[in-house]
C-alpha cells in the first residue's frame, strides 16, 4: 500500500472527525493520539480506506470511549 495514500486518507479522516466534534484539527490530533486511535487507523487502513468517512468517524469515536475518552 501506498504510504502516501495512508497519510492522505488519515489527515482526512481526521478532518472530519474535527468537524463532527467541533474541534480543531491540532486538538482533534491530540485527542486521538492519546487513545491510541491514529495507531489504530494506521493498522487499519487496509480496512477503513473502504469504508465511510461518516462510518470510520462513529468507529474511532467509540474506540476512543472505550479507551477512556469523552467525545
Amino acid at each position: 500500500m501506498n504510504t502516501k495514500d495512508r497519510i492522505e486518507y488519515i489527515v482526512a479522516l481526521i478532518n472530519e472527525f474535527a468537524k463532527r466534534y467541533n474541534l480543531t484539527d491540532a486538538q482533534a490530533v491530540e485527542y486521538l493520539t492519546r487513545y491510541n486511535a491514529i495507531s489504530l487507523c494506521e493498522r487499519n487502513y487496509g480496512y477503513l480506506h473502504t469504508q465511510s468517512f461518516y462510518s470510520n468517524v462513529n468507529d474511532i469515536s467509540a474506540y476512543c470511549r472505550r479507551m477512556g475518552g469523552n467525545l
